[in-house]
Formats: structure tokens, sequence, C-alpha cells
């Protein structure tokens, strides 16, 4: 009996359920629920941090498209030969339901619309970077479970106890053999073959992303108790942390991938990156906290009163007019203007009566 790898990892038999002609895809629904967990955190955080509740949740519906749309593009980008070229489909590069996506991207162009988000409801982006990041890098962590069920981006072959067993997939689960190329990674509507084939057992890179963006998010966490943190160098933490582990997790994994000087694209970026975050760092180190009331901001962005009593602009200003106007919005009568009325009538009768 061969006991070598009695402790390792095994994969999931499939990545995609259908419900009738639903599809429920374990990328998809890993991804939205990183991006819930992401959210719900970042607006306990920004509250405790001065801002009003649920304005995370409001600028998110500015970041999260961005972010989803710069992710897929980055992975198009850098991966152009999987959708361009002889025999490929163009098409495909639209399937964000099949997975891929490229974090520097979401995080680009999620920053934009995280900008944009912070402009109209008037509130600092350091602020709300600060808040959402614990958030996000545990976002990340979730995410890569769905790499985990589509049985793909894992590392070299090991035969460590915590290797991740890899079978063969085949459409609707026929009977299967290792692909002549020996390549393990397979279509994600491919179920494990009956009987089960095992293609190989590898490092587990997912596991080892998960594990180290959770580390993160709780060093960046505790960080931020202890310094009071502010300025946007709780973001730059995180993205410092972050890069810092993808560089050596990046390059255990063994799937396809373009490289730029000899080295892998994502391993470069991550060095880039990571060296920006630093002078970020460097240059922010004396950033204090926002104050309170600027993370608060206004309560309607857009400036129109939200009391229905409110008084307009062009409404008189004194006590008096505010009560009149206040009583014409109502569709009630006006009774101190009918008791001024009244009494400037009974003065004028009085002096006319001498006269």
């Amino acid at each position: 009996m061969n006991t070598a790898y009695l402790a390792a990892i095994p994969s999931p038999p499939q990545g995609v359920w259908y419900v009738g002609p639903v599809a429920l895809r374990a990328y998809a629904i890993c991804i939205i629920a990183g991006i819930v967990v992401a959210v719900w955190w970042g607006n306990k955080r920004f509250v405790a941090r001065g801002g009003r509740p649920g304005r995370v949740t409001d600028i998110a519906v500015f970041a999260v498209p961005f972010g989803i749309i710069g992710g897929r593009l980055y992975h198009v980008i850098t991966d152009h030969q999987l959708y361009f070229g002889p025999g490929r489909n163009p098409w495909n590069a639209l399937a964000i339901w099949n997975g891929g996506l490229g974090i520097w991207g979401a995080i680009a162009l999620g920053a934009v619309g995280a900008w944009l988000g912070c402009r109209y409801y008037k509130v600092p982006l350091s602020a709300f970077a600060d808040s959402v990041a614990p958030g996000i890098v545990t976002a990340q962590a979730i995410g890569r479970l769905g790499n985990w069920f589509n049985q793909e981006l894992f590392g070299g072959p090991t035969s460590l106890p915590w290797g991740l067993e890899v079978f063969v997939r085949t459409p609707g689960g026929v009977a299967g053999a290792v692909p002549a190329d020996g390549v393990c990674e397979f279509p994600t509507d491919y179920v494990k073959a009956t009987p089960e084939v095992l293609c190989g057992t590898f490092q587990p890179t997912f596991l080892y992303e998960l594990l180290w963006n959770l580390l993160v998010a709780a060093v960046i966490v505790a960080a931020d108790r202890r310094y009071r943190l502010g300025g946007g160098r709780v973001f730059g933490l995180y993205v410092a942390g972050y890069t810092l582990g993808r560089v050596w997790i990046e390059m255990l994994r063994i799937d396809p991938a373009n490289t730029f000087l000899g080295v892998r694209i994502n391993v470069f970026t991550s060095v880039v990156v990571f060296l920006g975050a630093v002078v970020f760092l460097v240059l922010r180190r004396h950033a204090p906290r926002e104050d309170p009331a600027l993370v608060a901001g206004p309560e309607n962005p857009r400036g129109k009163p939200t009391d229905p009593t409110a008084v307009p602009a062009d409404e008189p200003a004194d006590a008096a007019g505010s009560v009149a106007a206040t009583a014409r919005r109502a569709g009630e009568p006006d009774t101190d203007a009918t008791d001024r009325a009244g009494s400037a009538g009974s003065a004028e009768d009085a002096s006319g009566g001498r006269s």
C-alpha cells in the first residue's frame, strides 16, 4: 500500500455545479463571498474612524465594478495567448466565470473607482483605503479557494505531506488518463474522471497564499491598533505585505505564464509594486489619522436638505418667515401671517377713526 500521500490535500471533484440550466461556479462564489466580507469589515472599520454607517457600501458600488474590469483586463493582457491566436476564441476573454483575474489590475482600477466614490461622497480616499485594506487581503484569501475548486495555479511536484492531489478531469467525468504532455490543468467544466486517476501531487500554492494573506490581514490590523495609522499607511502596509509573499509563492507555480527579462511577469510586478509601497510608507511615515469629522463627510453629499421642513435658499430667513414657509409646504394656513395682518388692520382702523 502506498502511504506517501496519506496526508495530502485532495482536490474537489469539480468546480461547477448545475441547477437546471444555471451554472454555479465555485470561483465566482468565492469572489462574491470575498467582496461581501471586505465590504462588511470595511464598513465596521470606517465607522470606527468616524465614518457614516453604510458609506463603504456606497463607495463599493463605484470600486467593485472597476476592480473586476481591471482585474480581467490585466489577466487578458498578460496571458493574451490564452484568448488570441490560432485555435483560440477571443470571446473567451469575456468569460470571467471561468476564472482569470489579475490582482494588480483589480487594485489599480478599483482604486480609480474608489477615488470617484470618495469624491462623490466627499470623504478622504486615504481613510477609506485604510479601512478596507484588511478586508481586501482577506477577500483575496477567500478567492484563492476558487483556484482550489478549479484545480489550477498549483506549484511543482512535491512529496510533502500537505501536497495537493490533482486528479484527471474529463467532460462528464468519463474514464480518462494522464495527458501525454503531463499537464494536469483542465477546463473548469470538467469533473473528476471515473474511475479516478491521480495526475500528480503538487505544491498547494493556493493554500500558501491563503494563509499568507490572512497573516498580512492580522499584521496590518495589529499595526493600525498599535500606532493609529492614517494617511493611507494601512493600505501601504497591505500592498507591501501582500507583494512580499506573492514573490516567493509565484515562483513556485508551474502554470504557463509570460515572462519579462526571464522572470514571470507577476514576480516582476510584485517586486516593482513592493518597492513602490515601501517608498510610499517612508514618504508618509508622519501622516496623522484623518479627522473624524472629515471621515464622516456630509450627510447628503449633493447638498440638498434632508429635512422636509428645511428652508430653501429662496425662502425668508427670519423666524416668522420660516414658520410661514413651513406652513405653506405642509399645506396648513399661515396663522401667524393672519394674525399679523389682523393686527395691522386694527391699528389702521384705530388711526383712521381719529382723522
